[in-house]
């Protein structure tokens, strides 16, 4: 046995600079040839942006190389080498001789590949296309990802007598049929009754939107109401996930009147409708429907993401009208100003706009499928290639997890908001420019919205960078608080202080210099969740305090239908 692997060891150690070779041809005449305006975007007319290469770096990559498959060649010749990835972590990739020498050589491939691509004389977008095409590839084409060479799946297949196998093609059939690869076992969630299990009612529905409110947990409440404004490219619930780390539920036990946003999820009847029609018909409008039910002069309010741009674009249609019906405000990691829109800009360009104009601006939908999969594949290891290897190859079944579960539960979108979202915020920018978007016929200037703002990003968020969400302190004028927090996008959000976990940083100067590291070096990490911090911010803005309502809505506003409410529960 121990011959043949060092029979195969060898004959491996030849071809193996020949294989890097031809990947190394292919890689430069892709890079060279390439339409990345077209790789990019889709079927777009585009024009290949020039691409080349410093010879000295190439030749210091290509040495670099030699050297590191040596040193790879001398480690095989002593044992089994090891290879540095999550991916190959388990004992029976390091216990095979053959399957660890093609981890080994795979993460060195790809390590030079990733070179090659920083070496890339090319403008910045570009570069970056450049990596996310390659990183996908590199991901799909990782060893772990086929059952010929996936050692651990192999030897689970032994272990089993081939019911991994059946499980998995099980799982694959059973994928196929709902459209997604399942990140989480979702027969052990329901909507309502073991997520979003918040107690509250449905006081107004219209086309767009359901307007939930939540029953009091304190004898009293404060004056000023507080309504939320989730993004409508998911779904509320990741605002009410479970009671321990339900943002919703702890907005109530620190006794403010909570309303929340439930948007419908489109079909074709809402296929044509606009931005203009989620800024006025919903959050404009929930804004004013939560005045009446409470009868509050002015209220508190929180956008989140896609939420919070909307809610910023909401506030400034109203300030151009004289009217300030918000005393606060929170953005959640959201974009006022798209000058950095992190990873996501790999895919916008005019061509791509201009094509999804084509295909949608004047009607039709979005998919929702089409939104998630663009999502999970910014992290194609972790959230698309980590479940196809434990789902098809290993026949697993995925543990459950509240937050992957809403992950999976995708929403559409109108074709006409999308296409104006993407042409005025990502490519064009314009909402940070005064009077240069229009929304429900007025002109956004931010300059006039002066009112109190916490702000709110998340360190290693890719989907709003910190510094996106920094940006918005350069863009409004009133007193700001801005607060970095651990993690990512959604779990640096979703960080209840019970927990303990991750960290965030406040700077108690007052300034904020145009620089996000600037800000960084002067704030100071305090040691678990921002969400204390925020609620100390937002009682100072709350007025006193007032017996809690007994009854939901008022007047006219009568409880339709028991939270979560219907709309939250149509699929897309």
């Amino acid at each position: 046995m121990q011959q043949d692997n060092l029979k195969f060891l060898s004959q491996s150690a030849e071809q193996f600079q020949h294989s890097f070779g031809d990947a190394w041809q292919k890689a430069m005449q892709s890079f060279q040839g390439m339409n990345l305006g077209q790789a990019a975007t889709g079927p777009t007319a585009g024009t290949a942006p020039k691409i080349s290469f410093d010879p000295e770096q190439l030749q210091t990559l290509q040495q670099q190389y030699l050297q590191d498959a040596a040193e790879l060649w001398n480690q095989t010749l002593h044992g089994i080498p090891l290879a540095k990835d999550k991916r190959f972590s388990g004992d029976a990739w390091s216990a095979n001789p053959m399957a660890a020498f093609s981890a080994a050589t795979y993460l060195l491939n790809s390590r030079t590949l990733m070179g090659l691509a920083d070496a890339a004389q090319a403008d910045k977008k570009t570069k970056a296309r450049i990596r996310f095409a390659l990183e996908q590839m590199l991901a799909a084409s990782a060893p772990s990802n086929f059952m010929a060479l996936n050692a651990d799946a192999q030897q689970k297949a032994i272990e089993t007598k081939g019911e991994s196998i059946a499980k998995g093609m099980q799982n694959l059939l059973h994928d196929i049929r709902q459209g997604h690869v399942s990140m989480t076992d979702e027969s052990l969630f329901e909507v309502g009754k073991n997520v979003a299990t918040t107690e509250g009612a449905v006081v107004f529905e219209n086309e767009l939107f359901q307007l939930i409110e939540y029953k009091p947990l304190t004898a009293k409440v404060y004056e000023k109401p507080f309504l939320l404004v989730p993004p409508c490219i998911n779904k509320f619930y990741i605002l009410d996930l479970q009671p321990d780390n339900s943002f919703i539920r702890y907005a109530v036990e620190q006794g403010h009147r909570t309303f929340v946003v439930s948007w419908r999820n489109p079909d074709e009847s809402l296929a044509n409708k606009t931005w203009d029609n989620y800024i006025e018909d919903a959050v404009i409008k929930a804004i004013s429907v939560v005045q009446d039910v409470t009868g509050a002069d002015d209220i508190n309010a929180l956008g989140f993401c896609v939420g919070g741009t909307m809610l910023g674009t909401a506030l400034a249609v109203l300030a151009g009208r004289g009217e300030k019906p918000v005393k606060s405000a929170t953005f959640l990691t959201s974009l006022l100003d798209f000058s950095d829109t992190g990873i996501l800009d790999v895919f916008i360009d005019e061509s791509f706009v201009k094509y999804r104009e084509k295909e949608m601006g004047a009607g039709g939908l979005m998919k929702g499928q089409d939104l998630s999969s663009t999502f999970s594949f910014l992290r194609p290891n972790d959230l698309v290639w980590n479940y196809v290897v434990g789902n098809y190859l290993k026949g697993e079944t995925p543990p459950p997890f509240d937050l992957l579960y809403w992950n999976s539960d995708s929403t559409n979108l109108p074709g006409p908001y999308y296409a104006w979202y993407l042409r005025n915020t990502y490519l064009e920018n314009k909402l940070v420019k005064p009077g240069k978007a229009v929304t429900c016929g007025q002109k956004i200037d931010f300059r006039k919205l002066d009112l109190p703002v916490y702000i709110y990003g998340s360190r290693e968020d890719h989907i709003v960078p910190i510094a996106g969400a920094y940006a918005s302190t350069q863009c409004l004028p009133g007193k700001k608080r801005f607060v970095m927090g651990a993690s990512g996008h959604i779990a640096g959000v979703i960080n209840p202080p019970a927990k303990g976990k991750r960290s965030h940083w406040v700077s108690e100067s007052g300034k904020f210099p145009a620089d996000v590291n600037e800000w960084i070096d002067a704030a100071k990490e305090h040691p678990g969740s921002w969400w204390t911090d925020w609620s100390n911010w937002l009682k100072a803005q709350a007025g006193k305090q007032i017996p809690a309502p007994k009854t939901y809505g008022k007047g006219k506003y009568k409880a339709i239908e028991p939270a979560p409410g219907r709309y939250v529960l149509a699929k897309a």
